[in-house]
This record gives structure tokens, C-alpha cells and sequence, in this order.
């Protein structure tokens, strides 16, 4: 089940009609407090949520989403008309997974629902990812080091097992920008710094395994 939160009715209608036509099941609403009624009943599997909305905008009702804890890892992808690169910004460092300016075309628009909902399917497999101490189970979708659990966001953690499963190399930021983000964000990178402070604070001592590469990206791996 896809959710579209978005206050014109004619795109609502539009986008519903097109994920049902294309094998998704999906629901509209056109306020975030329809949206918090709908998943007191159901979580979907993907929202898609417009910025400027009658009472809450969408940026509010994405930092409740993630913060918390039974909806943090649903994908959410921003659909809106704002189009400056502070919005984008914006959006994907409040944990959005994707951002779509309209006008955009039908094909597209599939398009990047099923890139995203690929991305957050990936972790079905059981396997362990370690680094002095720093383990992660891409599975269970656990983080501890030295045995202290660590809680991350989704983006977090998928930042975190990219760069162990290239322990050892330099990760470029845009390589991270497209794998954890899923595409080249007009060379914009402050993201990519953004969570990486926020991923070494939340690891504690072990955030000091990640190593800044100046000018090129981030690195973690025996190097340190």
C-alpha cells in the first residue's frame, strides 16, 4: 500500500490512478491528520508527501514520521512544486528518500517509487558487516559496538553498511549520495556531510572509524 498525501485533488486523483494502474495498491489524503488516521489502521510500504499543505506542511509531518520509532523506516517521497535546491536539501536531510518537482512526467514519477521501494527491500539476506569492534547486522537491522546497541536511521544505517561494505576504500560523496539516496543530486553533497556528523555522533567512539578524505569523500576500514 502506497499513501499520497497531497491537498489538489485532481493530483491526488492523478498519482493514485497511475500506481493502481501500474499494480500498486495506494490511497489518497489531502491533510496529514487523514494520513495519521489512515495509519493508525495500516502502514503502507511507501508515502509520497506534498510540502505545502492546508494545517501541517510536509516537513513537519516527515520529522514526526521519523522520529518515530513504528514509522521511521517507511520510504517517503517529497512531491511538491517547490523546486530551490534549499527545499531538496531540506527535505533529504529530514530523512525523505526521494524528492520530485512537479511537473514530472507519469513514467518518471513509477519509475522512482520502484527505485526506492527496491532500495528498502534489499536487506533480506542474513549477514553481519564488522569493523574493530563496530558490527552491523544488515538483516535485523542492528548497529553495536563493543556490544552497546546504537540507534540509527534508516538513512544512517544505510550510509553506515555502504561504507563497511567497502571497508577500507574512499567513498566519494556523490558514490554515497547515489547508492543511500538512489541518484546524483545536481552535485549537491552537504547531505552526505550532514549525516555523516550525525552517524559519528551517534556511534560514539566508533564514529572515529570514519575517516574524512579531504576533497574526495569518506573512508572506513583497518586504515584507522
Amino acid at each position: 500500500m502506497i499513501y499520497c498525501v497531497e491537498d489538489e485533488r485532481n493530483i491526488r486523483e492523478l498519482l493514485v490512478y497511475t500506481l493502481e494502474t501500474t499494480g500498486f495498491e495506494a490511497e489518497g489524503f489531502e491533510t496529514g491528520a487523514e494520513l495519521d488516521t489512515a495509519m493508525k489502521k495500516n502502514l503502507p510500504e511507501l508515502i509520497l508527501l506534498d510540502i505545502m499543505l492546508p494545517g501541517e506542511d510536509g516537513y513537519n509531518i516527515l520529522k514526526r514520521l521519523k522520529s518515530d520509532t513504528r514509522t521511521r523506516d517507511i520510504p517517503v517521497i517529497m512531491v511538491t512544486a517547490k523546486e530551490a535546491e534549499f527545499d531538496k536539501v531540506k527535505g533529504l536531510e529530514g530523512g525523505a528518500d526521494d524528492y520530485i518537482t512537479k511537473p514530472f512526467g507519469m513514467m518518471e514519477f513509477v519509475a522512482r517509487v520502484k527505485a526506492v521501494l527496491r532500495r528498502c527491500a534489499r536487506q533480506s539476506e542474513e549477514r553481519e558487516l564488522h569493523c574493530k569492534g563496530l558490527r552491523v547486522n544488515v538483516s535485523r537491522h542492528e548497529v553495536s559496538y563493543q556490544g552497546e546497541v546504537k540507534e540509527l536511521t534508516r538513512k544512517e544505517f544505510e550510509l553506515l553498511e555502504y561504507l563497511m561494505e567497502n571497508k577500507g576504500l574512499v567513498m566519494s560523496r556523490n558514490q554515497i549520495l547515489c547508492h543511500v539516496w538512489g541518484y546524483d543530486f545536481d552535485g549537491e553533497t552537504r547531505t552526505v556531510d550532514v549525516h555523516v556528523r550525525t552517524l559519528r555522533q551517534k556511534l560514539g567512539e566508533a564514529g572515529n572509524l570514519i575517516e574524512t578524505v579531504r576533497g574526495v569523500g569518506y573512508r572506513i576500514g583497518d586504515h584507522v
